[in-house]
């Protein structure tokens, strides 16, 4: 599994980084950083909430 961030969307509420803290961070300059390219197996459910739980829908999983 990838995730994609459209950062024309992306408003980093921190609302992914608070789900999956593992595969998100929300910098200082507040722009989301990916901790991770390919998500392992471990980490599906709490990106797929996160992809769900996002106010702006800039993420989606590949």
């Amino acid at each position: 599994m990838k995730i994609l961030v459209d950062r024309d969307l992306c408003e980093a509420n921190a609302i992914c980084m608070k789900q999956a803290p593992e595969v998100f961070r929300v910098e200082e300059d507040d722009t989301l950083t990916l901790l991770l390219e390919e998500i392992p197996s471990q980490f599906e459910d709490a990106v797929n909430e996160a992809v769900r739980l996002c106010p702006r829908q800039a993420l989606k999983t590949a």
